[in-house]
Order: C-alpha cells, then structure tokens, then sequence
C-alpha cells in the first residue's frame, strides 16, 4: 500500500514536470572592469540574456581596473579556475595572443557551439585588431570606443565662446581654453589617458607611425618612434598650455573624466564611452566634437583608433561552457541588442547593422555628437593608422606616463622625456620578443 501511494505521488511529480533532477544550469563565469553606469550596463546584458533561454546562467563579476582584471585572471588560469570571458583593454591584445595555450580563438568557440559566425559583419576597424594574421577572429569587440573631443557647452556659452562651433584644430582648442581661463575657468582643457589619446590616437589621426612596422601589425620586432619631430611639436604646445594655465593634467588612466562630468574641466580629450556617464551625472549641455588635429600636416585627419576592450575565452573549459559562450556572443551581435549598447554607452556599435539601425531609428539626429566616434572609425585606414598591437603595451603606457609627468613638473624637456619613454618602451619592446621568439 505504502509503496502504491509513492508511485501515485511519483506519478503526481511527473505530471507537475518535477520529477528527477532539475535540468541544471550551466553557470558561465564573466570577469569584466565596468564600473558606474558601464556596470549596469553589463549587469543588465547578463540579466536579459540570461531571460532569453533556460540552459545558462552568465555570471557577471567586476574585477577592479583593466590592469588588476587581467592579472587576477592570469593568476586564475594558472590556479585552474580561470572566468569563462575575461574583458581585456586593447593594450592587452598583443599579450593575449601570445599567451599560448590559456584561451580558445573566439571563432573556433563559435564553430563548437553551433552558432553562425560571420567575421565580416562586424566594423572592419574594430574587428581586423582583433583579428590573427591567418584571419581568425581571436576575441569578441565587446565595448569598443574611440578619442573623441568632449566639450561643455554652458562653459562656452558664458566665456563668449560658440557652443555649436567646438575648435577642430589644436591652435583652436589653445584659444577656446584662452578665452575660457579670461572667464574664470580654473581648468580649461585636460586629457584622459595621455598616450592614448596624445600619442596612439595622435599618431594614427595625423597617419604618423607610432611604432615601426606598422605599429606592430608586421612582427615583433616593431620599435617605438614617437619621438618625431610632430610628435614633439605637440608635446612642446602642451607643455606651453600647461605653464600658462590652459591644460591641467589630472592623473593618468581617465581619473581626468570625473573632473570634466562634474563641471570644472571645460575641454577634454577622452573615450566615447564617457558618453554615458555624462548623460546620466552632468548638469550642463554638452558636446561631442572630433580629436582635434594640425590643419599642416598633409593627409590629416585620418582616422583614429580602438580603444575600449574585447571579450577573450579563457581555455580549458568543456564543450557546454563553451556552447553557452558561444550563445551568448551570438545574443550580444544581435542587432537590436549591438544597436541598443551602442545607444546607451556611447561606444561604438560593433555590427554595421547595428549602426545602420541606429541611423534608422533618427538616434544620431537626436543626440549629436554620438555618430562622431563612428564617422572616425569608419574612414579607410591606412598602414599607418590601422591600429597599434605591440607587446608589453601596458608597461609601455606607464612608462609613457612616469616620463609626460616629468615634463608636466619640469623636470624634462620635451625632447627628454620622449626620447626617455622611446628608449625604455623599446626596452619592454626587445624583452617581449625574446620572451615570444620573434
């Protein structure tokens, strides 16, 4: 009797579909460096991917800056319990890539999860830095963005400046910020990340090389020559700002973008990502206007570059982990989802369908300024200004920024302080390709 009455309940179980082990989810673990409304932005991802479908669960985790997410993930893997997705800056490609045997190309985590993949439907910009000599797709353009000009309106306004006339040109922005200290402005003009958007994006906007052999496209053997003659130009203009008040250097990375949201930076050069941020915290009008260049130097301006990060696939994982990367790479390139974090970021979107949605939809019109970082993006590159991919990148750019502040302090010449930063850059250059048998 006692074992009839199990059955029926058994039996009761199987019709209310609770019968067995529920079908477990397969967690996917994400390790990202999104803070702010970026973190939201990334929580929100997960949250509605995960609603789309029953079989996974994407866990996103924030890891501190670009820097500690990527070596807390190498400590990871050699640990053996490395993220599924880590989100890697783009300084950190070249390093990624050679990192041999610690991730899975993200065109071959595509093919094993079954999910149709078209590497040409992504911005030919920001896919081919991604992209392996052979034309693999190595990691997925997650939030890509560019240098952009930020500029606040309201601070244009009352310095008798033309809030709908941002300057184009570096002899403009000098005599904006003139105009703008003449009106009380304690901080006229600053800058985020100094050798992004001074010397990476510079170079490539005026299609000077940065690094030889094509910014490291060519090999590992690419040595740093940011020391030109225009290179220098640039820095000794800086400099001149600086002594007379006109830019005020406020830290390295993008500790600069807090002090343009809240108002007292009028002028900054920065990521299009800021976009959001200062959507959400500014209270003032603001513009987005082009990277400024020398109106001189023949050919520019040319295009600027990525920024930004991508999304790389940790190794070792089984094939399920890898079905529901692979998925969920699928749901982030859907158009209406890659048109929709474009929109709300300020980042670039990553498919060319999802910005000719964008375009249909009259978002450009509506909030000018947001097509400015892809109208950058999307010119024909040139040899020169394809991007820069060159090994221990992460170092290089501290040793970029140690030598700019010995010039912002006085304790250098321009010429000294690039001539310094090229000397031990190439230092990290000819170690990293010992290291990787270039």
């Amino acid at each position: 009797m006692r074992f009839k009455s199990l059955a029926l309940a058994g039996a009761a179980l199987l019709s209310l579909g609770l019968a067995g082990p529920a079908q477990a989810q397969t967690e996917i673990q994400w390790w990202h460096s999104m803070g702010g409304a970026l973190g939201e932005w990334v929580n929100d991802l997960a949250k509605d991917f995960n609603a789309s479908q029953k079989e996974y669960k994407v866990v996103p985790t924030f890891k501190g800056s670009y820097d500690e997410s990527m070596t807390a993930a190498i400590a990871a893997f050699r640990a053996g319990n490395a993220p599924d997705i880590l989100q890697v800056f783009e300084v950190g490609t070249a390093t990624m890539m050679y990192s041999k045997g610690a991730i899975k190309p993200v065109a071959e985590v595509m093919k094993q999860a079954g999910v149709s993949f078209d590497p040409k439907a992504y911005i030919p910009a920001v896919a081919g830095y991604y992209t392996a000599p052979n034309g693999q797709m190595l990691s997925f353009p997650f939030n890509s963005s560019t240098t952009v000009f930020h500029y606040n309106k309201d601070a244009f306004k009352a310095a008798g400046l033309d809030p709908d006339k941002p300057p184009k040109t570096w002899p403009e922005v000098a005599l904006a910020a003139a105009k703008l200290k003449a009106a009380g402005h304690k901080c006229p003009f600053t800058t985020s990340w100094i050798s992004w958007t001074q010397l990476e994006s510079f170079s490539t906007w005026h299609n000077v090389l940065f690094a030889t052999l094509n910014n490291g496209f060519g090999g590992l053997g690419a040595r740093l020559v940011f020391n030109s003659p225009l290179h220098q130009r640039h820095f000794e203009n800086l400099a001149n700002m600086a002594k007379n008040g006109l830019f005020v250097y406020k830290g390295r990375g993008n500790a600069a973008d807090a002090t343009y949201v809240s108002g007292e930076c009028a002028m900054l050069t920065g990521s299009s990502g800021l976009y959001a941020n200062v959507k959400r915290n500014g209270k003032f009008a603001f513009g987005i206007s082009t990277l400024p260049y020398y109106p001189d130097v023949p050919g520019a301006p040319q295009n600027t570059i990525i920024g930004g990060a991508s999304l790389w696939v940790m190794a070792g994982k089984n094939a399920e982990h890898y079905k529901g990367v692979g998925k969920f790479l699928a749901y982030l390139s859907q158009p209406e989802v890659a048109a929709a974090s474009h929109q709300r970021t300020g980042y670039l979107p990553v498919t060319k369908a999802a910005y000719e949605l964008t375009e249909k939809s009259g978002f450009y019109k509506q909030n000018p300024g947001t097509e400015v970082a892809v109208e950058q993006m999307i010119r024909k590159t040139t040899d020169k200004s394809r991007g820069i991919r060159l090994g221990n990148f992460v170092q290089i750019r501290t040793i970029i920024d140690e030598e700019t502040e010995n010039l912002w302090s006085g304790k250098k010449t321009v010429k000294e302080a690039l001539d310094a930063a090229v000397k031990r850059g190439n230092e990290q250059l000819v170690r990293f390709q010992k290291v990787n048998g270039g």
